[in-house]
């Protein structure tokens, strides 16, 4: 069970008026020890609380992987190449060797003094087309499921970039980010996926409310202000 996945680097920004919004994308390295409470990291912000931040959404990790995915992808844009690289998610943890295909919904990772557990998907928005100055880059993100994750912070304490994410606990109906992704983004109002989400204990209290609005009302959610920005 217990595997050890050491960190890229680790990042924190301040809330800022840039790219035509207010916001704390923009992160800079946090090179030395910081103490990670239930909120999130010591000197992270963020701007708009009613769709980032809280409890189930204390820290954002994203694959260093997929920043080469994306520079392809984009070639033929103005945005330049430097460019493509963490922390450009707006994430906290940046890191090789965990994806979407081996992080699980629910997977306690012991960091330094702390333990933190997967709470959901990241939930691409607007402001990354803001950041990237492309229109629909959260669309593809959301329909390509390189969305990262987040955490909930079960235990604070100290941590720091040279303490590893050591696996200690794997729930036993565990479904991996991206099947979760595939689940909840792209065959929404599948029962049988909307039933096996409802099963998962670990997710995130705003996504489990979805699920159930949805296996009540046979609707999706209208996502067109999260992804676009406007209705």
């Amino acid at each position: 069970m217990k595997r050890k996945h050491y960190l890229a680097n680790i990042y924190c920004g301040k809330v800022a008026q840039k790219y035509g919004i207010e916001t704390a994308i923009d992160k800079q390295l946090a090179s030395t020890s910081l103490y990670l409470s239930v909120e999130g990291l010591a000197g992270d912000e963020c701007a708009d609380k009613d769709y980032h931040g809280g409890l189930d959404r204390a820290l954002h990790q994203y694959p260093l992987e997929h920043y080469a995915y994306w520079q392809e992808k984009y070639a033929n844009r103005a945005v330049d190449k430097a460019n493509w690289q963490a922390p450009g998610m707006g994430e906290n943890l940046s890191s090789t060797g965990m994806t979407e295909d081996t992080v699980c919904l629910g997977d306690r990772y012991q960091w330094g003094e702390a333990i933190i557990e997967v709470s959901q998907p990241r939930s691409p928005c607007f402001k990354l087309n803001k950041r990237w100055d492309i229109e629909t880059f959260s669309v593809d993100m959301q329909e390509l499921s390189r969305c990262g994750w987040l955490y909930r912070v079960i235990r604070p304490g100290m941590v720091n970039v040279d303490e590893p994410l050591e696996l200690i606990a794997r729930v036993s109906n565990a479904m991996t980010i991206r099947e979760v992704c595939k689940a909840f983004f792209g065959d929404p109002l599948n029962e049988d996926g909307l039933l096996q989400l409802r099963q998962q204990s670990t997710l995130s209290d705003s996504w489990m409310d979805k699920v159930s609005q949805r296996l009540a009302t046979k609707k999706v959610e209208n996502w067109s202000f999260r992804l676009l920005g406007h209705s």
